[in-house]
């Protein structure tokens, strides 16, 4: 049965399966991967259907690839603007030539990593492998590094040629070096492209074979990055993500799975954070995100409060709060995303606030809290609701972001 190369959806939509798709048996690997506690999709009837999370979920040489929607761009478009989106959250740069960037347009975003890991290996293995001191004991037919006696007297009582020995050597045969060649292997078992084979075959005869390693996320931690190795960041990086999202199927080994995705509410906020902390660099103006503040106390412990995105300037604090949401053309948040906004405007003393949505056209709608009866306060608290448009071009909508940024929240500190 030939496998089904690519399923394509848009966030939020359901995926019914056909029969083919029941040959493939990718209801049951779909089925058991939602069995292990699997955040991005729910079951229904002969189908499931998909959330606010997008990216790959690869199973054995079939992908699905899950895109985001926010205007009425297509699904090439979209694949586009979300690479550039992890790009720019990540710092990940790919340079490639026209056609291989055109290539890389109508590709999943797991082949763009693969295409970056690969790049990566590559340029590690023309610069040199490092090489670090391992501890190591055993057998030797001579004497180097610290005897050890019982295990020496244990296993030599007969053989007074050979020293049981625990010696350190200085080789490429290191734990950064096992987890680039773990994720190599794995690349090698899932990548479907014919024209990376090649060049994952060809890291495959040039890197030094490697012994096998668990990774969890403490292995990663555990690496602390120096002038030597500083240069291995990137690829560390990229195996990291690879790894952690891979989940075999222990029962069969046929039908692994390989998710690799990405809150959109995440990355999102992440996106218009990063895009305003590189592009508006104004001695007086601050970018911060994710300050916390404590609003609620007892003898059991706290609960604290942490807008996305706080502007500082001159001793006016804006705050920002990113959400991936259609609003279905009626413009109005929900009840509970106004509510987090002004508690935000009493905690953090905000000169103004404002919920920030993707867009067909950028426009924000002003917005006055009502006052409280009897209340003294004389300060009229306000939420604006802003929608920046996107765009096909991800250098233009940056610019547009930050443009928009400036002109409602920052332009002399002009009020709505």
């Amino acid at each position: 049965m030939k496998p089904i190369e690519s399923i394509v959806v848009f966030e939020h939509e359901k995926l019914y399966f056909t029969d083919e798709h029941k040959k493939l048996k990718l209801d049951q690997a779909l089925e058991n991967y939602y069995g292990d506690g699997t955040p991005f999709f729910s079951l229904i009837k002969n189908g499931v259907k998909f959330n606010q999370h997008v990216g790959v979920i690869k199973i054995a040489q079939t992908t699905i690839e899950i895109l985001p929607k926010a205007d009425h761009n297509g699904k090439d478009e979209w694949r586009q603007l979300l690479h550039d989106m992890i790009r720019t959250v990540w710092g990940f740069e790919v340079k490639v030539s026209s056609s291989a960037s055109l290539k890389l347009k109508k590709n999943s975003i797991l082949d763009l990593y693969y295409e970056l890991y690969v790049k990566e290996l590559e340029y590690l293995l023309h610069r040199g492998l490092i090489k670090r001191y391992n501890r190591k004991e055993g057998n030797l037919h001579a004497l180097k590094g610290a005897l050890q006696f019982s295990k020496h007297i244990s296993q030599n009582l007969v053989h007074h040629e050979r020293f049981y020995v625990k010696y350190s050597h200085y080789d490429v045969n290191h734990e950064i070096h096992r987890i680039l060649y773990k994720a190599l292997k794995l690349i090698e078992q899932t990548n479907s492209k014919p024209d990376l084979s090649s060049r994952i075959g060809m890291l495959l005869l040039n890197f030094p074979e490697m012994s096998d390693v668990k990774v969890t996320d403490s292995t990663f931690e555990k690496i602390n990055f120096d002038r030597k190795n500083q240069h291995y960041e990137k690829a560390l990086q990229i195996a990291k993500l690879l790894l952690l999202n891979y989940h075999p199927d222990v029962s069969r080994g046929k039908n692994n799975v390989l998710a690799l995705m990405f809150d959109m509410n995440r990355l999102w906020e992440q996106f218009i954070y990063v895009v305003l902390k590189k592009n508006i660099q104004h001695i007086d103006i601050k970018v911060r995100a994710q300050q916390s503040k404590e609003f609620w106390r007892s003898e059991n412990g706290a609960s604290r409060m942490k807008p996305d995105i706080v502007l500082e300037t001159n001793g006016n604090r804006i705050v920002l709060d990113t959400k991936w949401k259609n609003l279905n053309g009626n413009y109005l948040p929900s009840t509970e995303d106004l509510r987090q906004m002004y508690a935000y405007h009493r905690y953090f003393k905000a000169t103004k606030t404002a919920l920030i949505y993707p867009g067909e056209e950028s426009k924000l709608i002003k917005g006055d809290y009502s006052a409280i009866e009897h209340d003294d306060a004389n300060d009229t608290l306000t939420c604006g609701v802003a929608f920046i448009s996107t765009h096909q071009d991800i250098k233009q909508w940056k610019e547009n972001i930050v443009s928009f940024v400036k002109e409602n929240f920052l332009a002399s500190h002009k009020t709505y």
